[in-house]
């Protein structure tokens, strides 16, 4: 039996999630009004009802984010949300909070074809989690975008009855997701929320225990963008079945451009294993563009932990993006400037560049030497790093500017930028042709069917697929043959997700009349339902888990995000004894505010079990903030984690 592949995109709005069916979604997320993890992206019931008669034509599946922490007062309003995504024919909610478990147990175990997915949020990076949320009746968990191939591929060995949901593409979240406090505890702002300020994406200094300051005003958080297409097929080996793109705030181009770049490369790996994959949906896409993933929004692409660390996952000289490499400036006249490269232009395109910094080789010079000398030599060493980073701000700095003319390679700004230097690389992150051809109709997608119509008893029969409509009706001899236009009129599908591939006549000469009122009224009916999508009914289970809660320390037991009743009636159920409100309830002094497999350490040469140098600052290390806030960093080395601390 073949793996059922689902490509997963995001749809901020009914329009995003209409174009992502279209360019060959098998499923799509989206936000309802509240209670979803993107707060700037809620959609009324009404649309996404709308969405889910639009996806299920082509047996696609709607997936509705109801993964937020709930406090007390919204219990009500949020069964009653889920009861009306029901209603509508959802075909799956995200959760995070296990009080909406306990909550709803009695509407969902009774009459509900909702499936319940395990969000990310709920922190699925263990065998023994998700072997946990599988006894509690999740049918999928979306795991953390952490995890490696290998883990991965244990998760599923383990549980192999779970069906995995993995990431593939988009923005990167720097702790692991739901264990991060640090917007909360900054700004007041809750990620568990779904009111993210993005912390992680601010500059800091690094300083150490002495107040030396080893990186001054660098996005050492902020990472790349994940891109996992060139992994595809390896993510598939491992046991992962649907695979995520992340974007609920992106607009429509984005969906577009990254759906279909995904789905045709699915496409290509499924049409090389015929019998061991199919898509999770029907249709196929005809594109009047070229995919490029280059094109829309990224801060360079990393495919994180894939295979295990690597130095280049973070982007510490911006958070913002940086689009397609272009070419190098190759001379400067004037008010205008030449590129070297192949790259076409056009007036409106929006460029960046790096600022070139003399003093950051000399700072990388210094910092990589060995530093096994004497204690005063140490010191010589560190002082002069210290001297040399604080004579800069920023190392690098992206400076962007925009195109008014473009004549071939030569670029006229509206305003030359003064740092741009000959030699300079730059790099597209605004192409105004490639919006251009993304603002009209760019994808069609259409079901391939053959239809059958045959004579019965009592008249005519037509079949397609599963379906069949019978017209009762006195049977006519043509005078002439009919073929040609019974074709014709069974063929006209227009505006239906169908396309017809071949018309067959029984008997095959057909000698029948059938006037084309008929045969239109015939067609209609047989194209004006739905495809079947696949629903299995879920039911809860209200008795203790099979396996135990994985605990957490229980000094922090906040991690857990208890945050209404019906969340500590269920962690009670589950046997915790020591359960503290949600950190958004009660803010702890001290806290742990981020866990985080990206480590400064590493990344910045001084981890000795990746082979770097022994780090000659005195620990901890701090973060800063320019306004004087700093964050102690702890690094667990035996988890190979980084963690972040907030300092009252």
């Amino acid at each position: 039996m073949c793996q059922r592949i689902e490509l997963l995109a995001p749809a901020k709005n009914l329009e995003c999630g209409i174009a992502a069916i279209d360019h060959g979604a098998d499923a799509v997320y989206i936000g309802a009004q509240r209670f979803g993890a993107r707060v700037a992206a809620g959609n009324s019931v009404e649309d996404i009802a709308q969405l889910c008669t639009y996806a299920h034509q082509f047996g696609a599946k709607v997936y509705v984010t109801v993964n937020t922490i709930i406090y007390d007062e919204e219990l009500e309003e949020t069964q009653q949300l889920i009861s009306k995504l029901n209603d509508i024919g959802v075909d799956a909610i995200l959760v995070q909070d296990m009080g909406i478990i306990h909550a709803n147990y009695q509407l969902l175990s009774i009459n509900s074809q909702l499936s319940y997915h395990a969000s990310t949020q709920t922190d699925n990076r263990t065998i023994e989690k998700v072997q946990w949320l599988r006894s509690l009746g999740f049918r999928r968990v979306v795991l953390a975008r952490e995890l490696s191939l290998k883990e991965i591929a244990a998760i599923h060995q383990a549980v192999p009855d779970v069906e995995l949901e993995v990431f593939v593409h988009g923005a990167l979240c720097v702790s692991y997701s739901g264990q991060c406090y640090a917007s909360q505890y900054c700004f007041g702002r809750s990620a568990n929320r779904g009111a993210c300020a993005q912390f992680c994406r601010l500059p800091f200094d690094l300083e150490d225990a002495d107040g030396n300051v080893i990186e001054r005003g660098r996005h050492l958080l902020s990472l790349k963008d994940m891109c996992r297409i060139d992994m595809l097929e390896e993510l598939m080996e491992a046991g992962a079945v649907s695979f995520k793109i992340e974007g609920r705030l992106k607009d429509v181009d984005y969906v577009k451009n990254v759906t279909a770049a995904y789905s045709q490369r699915l496409n290509e790996i499924i049409a090389r294993h015929p019998d061991k994959y199919q898509r999770a949906s029907l249709g196929s896409c005809t594109y009047s563009f070229t995919p490029n993933l280059q094109k829309t929004f990224n801060r360079g692409f990393t495919d994180y932990f894939l295979h295990g660390r690597k130095p280049d996952i973070f982007s510490p000289d911006t958070p913002k993006a940086l689009g397609e490499y272009v070419g190098k400036v190759k001379e400067i006249r004037g008010n205008s400037f030449n590129v070297a490269g192949t790259a076409s232009f056009a007036n409106g395109d929006g460029l960046c560049f790096f600022c070139k910094e003399e003093t950051r080789d000399s700072v990388k010079g210094i910092r990589s030497k060995n530093f096994r000398n004497s204690e005063s030599q140490q010191a010589s060493l560190i002082g002069r790093v210290v001297t040399k980073v604080n004579e800069v701000k920023n190392e690098r700095r992206l400076v962007g500017f925009r195109v008014n003319r473009a004549e071939g390679n030569r670029l006229y700004p509206y305003q030359m930028p003064k740092e741009l230097k000959p030699g300079t690389a730059l790099y597209r992150n605004n192409d105004q042709e490639f919006q251009r051809l993304m603002a009209g109709k760019t994808a069609v997608r259409k079901i391939p069917v053959e239809m059958t119509l045959r004579e019965t008893d009592n008249g005519f029969e037509l079949q397609m697929g599963s379906r069949c409509v019978s017209m009762p009706m006195e049977k006519q001899i043509a005078q002439k043959s009919q073929h040609e236009n019974i074709i014709r009129q069974l063929s006209k599908l227009g505006n239906t997700p169908y396309e017809c591939t071949s018309v067959h006549l029984v008997p095959q000469d057909f000698p029948f009349f059938i006037p084309s009122s008929v045969l239109t009224e015939m067609r209609r009916n047989i194209t004006s339902g739905a495809c079947e999508v696949e629903r299995r009914e879920w039911r809860i289970k209200s008795e203790k888990s099979n396996y135990p809660l994985p605990p957490v320390n229980p000094q922090r037991s906040y991690l857990y995000n208890v945050s209404n009743r019906q969340a500590r009636a269920f962690y009670e159920q589950q046997g915790l004894k020591e359960i503290a409100p949600a950190f958004e309830l009660s803010p702890v002094k001290n806290p742990l505010i981020m866990q985080c497999r990206h480590c400064l350490k590493y990344s910045l040469g001084y981890c000795i079990r990746h082979g770097g140098e022994k780090m000659p600052w005195k620990e901890p290390l701090y973060l800063k903030l320019d306004d004087g806030r700093r964050f102690r960093l702890e690094f667990q080395c035996s988890a190979c984690q980084m963690n972040i601390y907030g300092e009252d």
